[in-house]
């Protein structure tokens, strides 16, 4: 039950609550380590992919590598961070951990972030499956989808037709199971398909080496084509593609043994450093200086053959089915949150069939609406991850081991929040005022 003190809901509403299912008795669904794994590494490896490549080209392969080892380990720190303080306290969420730590303002601002990210996440996920299924148009060039590829431009496959499909027939029977351990087989299909995508970009890059078509790897910038702040606007790529702190409560709220999340966290960097080195490295050899943003797009432009063209729509279906199977479980949080924020009196989501049925139908009809207006993701990659992605890996970590309200924080773990805030503070200011500069 939800305390009555409405100043204390914030504290101790789960972003995750928890239930009685009407087939146990069990008070929660019970996971393994794997389906956790699988959930923590789907909230990972989501849109951010498709732009590793192009920080290879700006970074240099050896920069890149090490970049991605420096965002993964910090991860990992501030994951222990959120994971100490909830075995030390009685919250046993973020939105919790931020109101021990600075009350309400604590765990509003918290809500704030969560629903800006997720939503852009959301949207973001739409628009690269409507540019996958119906095309889309950029610098005056069309770009047709696999669907209008098949069959001609027809009404029925247009942008808003297909993603109304998808939406009502693909994504909302995930999204109304209200368990996130019921998602575990979607996770795992997500990442199986993020796996084949890799392996197919190998595949692709190793034969076009031997047939000595690939360009030249830069290990190092280049500066005499890229300045020194445009190396500081690849790590928002690699911030985007390793935020998964959102997801530990929720996740591990459900887990048999809470005292497993860190393996399963560990874990879950490791296979997306893997995933995300090797898209890097094997995108950029594949397609070298004329890499784009969205690799994607590189694809559309290799369908020059039926081979290339059969490859071309594999890749692409592949990586939009992956995007499927990924927003059932950025969903999760995100409603979680909005409901906790909008409705902290009423009792938990899950048991209320009307709220949890209305919540979810708003949520996915406002992405569904904003997805076909927008057209463009890169407004919405670039700002969250400068700002509020930053806030939920980085900063908030950081600032409740500052904080220590438990008196648990050691000399060691206040250096490194601090050097991660300034890393994150600094980082972002750059960026930020790099791109403004650009576009000014």
């Amino acid at each position: 039950m939800r305390p009555e003190n409405p100043d204390s809901a914030g504290a101790t509403a789960p972003l995750l609550p928890e239930f009685h299912s009407p087939e146990s008795p069990s008070p929660r669904c019970l996971t393994s380590i794997s389906g956790a794994v699988f959930n923590v590494s789907t909230s990972m490896v989501g849109a951010g992919i498709m732009s590793i490549p192009a920080t290879f080209k700006v970074l240099g392969v050896i920069p890149g590598f090490i970049l991605i080892l420096i965002v993964a380990l910090s991860v990992e720190v501030t994951v222990e961070f959120l994971l100490r303080y909830t075995n030390s306290g009685k919250a046993v969420t973020y939105g919790g951990l931020m109101a021990e730590s600075f009350g309400k303002f604590g765990s509003v601002g918290l809500q704030v972030c969560v629903m800006v990210t997720n939503l852009g996440a959301l949207i973001i996920y739409l628009i690269i499956i409507g540019d996958v299924l119906s095309g889309n148009q950029s610098e005056g060039t069309l770009h047709l989808g696999v669907l209008q590829g098949w069959f001609g431009i027809q009404w029925w496959n247009s942008r808003s037709c297909a993603l109304l499909f998808v939406v009502l027939f693909i994504m909302l029977p995930f999204l109304v199971l209200r368990s996130i351990e019921s998602l575990k087989h979607a996770s795992g299909v997500s990442i199986l398909l993020a796996v084949m995508f890799v392996a197919i970009c190998s595949v692709m890059a190793i034969h076009a080496m031997w047939e000595g078509k690939t360009q030249r790897l830069r290990l190092v910038p280049d500066f005499a084509r890229v300045s020194l702040f445009d190396l500081f606007t690849t790590l928002p790529v690699f911030a985007t593609g390793f935020a998964c702190h959102i997801s530990v409560h929720p996740v591990r709220a459900e887990l048999a043994r809470p005292s497993d999340m860190s393996s399963a966290v560990r874990i879950s960097l490791v296979l997306c450093v893997v995933i995300y080195f090797a898209v890097g490295f094997f995108g950029y050899l594949l397609f070298g200086d004329s890499i784009m943003a969205d690799m994607l797009v590189n694809f559309d432009q290799n369908s020059d053959s039926a081979i290339g063209s059969l490859l071309n729509d594999t890749v692409r279906l592949s990586y939009a089915i992956h995007l499927m199977m990924v927003f059932p479980v950025v969903n999760f949080s995100l409603r979680a949150n909005v409901d906790e924020l909008f409705f902290p009196r009423k009792p938990v989501l899950a048991t209320d069939t009307f709220r949890f049925v209305s919540l979810t139908c708003v949520l996915l009809s406002f992405v569904y609406l904003v997805a076909i207006a927008i057209p463009n993701i890169w407004y919405f990659f670039q700002f969250m991850g400068t700002t509020t992605v930053m806030c939920l890996m980085f900063i908030f970590p950081s600032a409740i081991i500052l904080r220590d309200v438990h008196g648990i924080s050691t000399r060691m773990d206040k250096i490194l929040a601090v050097l991660v805030i300034i890393l994150a503070v600094g980082t972002s200011l750059i960026a930020i005022s790099y791109n403004v500069y650009k576009l000014s």
